[in-house]
């Protein structure tokens, strides 16, 4: 875990990288229920048997449910002291090189990328990567933004 004091600590983690320990696994079960939340039903999510003659050889997790398991998959990594609120800013940038087949276990790395002092608190930038186990590519490195305000 990386942890500051404040959020004013990010300035000088910069460059500094931290990798979950548990792996979590992206059942069949979480697919169907994202595939129902965004009424995205494409086959190669939602049909076990015709995915598993198609290029993947299974069901594959749609890239934003990869995406939105970044707040579970880096719970924890990052601790900020004294901050008061803290707010998702964006994406800078988000890549899916390797989808992940149903049953796969994946974790992520943070790396403090970027930090800087504003307004209204400091925006800290952040590449994420997901990797999965066994994996030659990650499935997803993204570069989020956050905003820590201070309690």
């Amino acid at each position: 875990m990386i942890a500051v004091a404040t959020p004013d600590g990010l300035l000088d983690a910069v460059g500094r990288t931290v990798t979950a320990d548990a792996w979590f696994t992206v059942e069949q079960a979480r697919i169907d229920a994202f595939a129902e939340a965004t009424d995205d039903h494409q086959w190669i999510h939602v049909d076990p048997e015709r995915a598993s003659q198609g290029p993947f050889g299974s069901t594959v997790a749609h890239g934003y449910l990869t995406l939105a398991l970044i707040p579970a998959l880096t719970a924890g990594l990052v601790e900020v002291g004294e901050a008061g609120l803290v707010v998702n800013y964006g994406l800078d940038r988000v890549r899916f090189p390797q989808p992940v087949t149903a049953g796969s276990r994946v974790r992520a790395s943070m790396t403090i990328r970027t930090a800087e002092q504003t307004a209204q608190g400091v925006r800290a930038g952040f590449t994420v990567t997901i990797e999965i186990e066994g994996g030659s590519k990650p499935a997803l490195v993204a570069e989020t933004v956050v905003l820590y305000v201070a309690a």
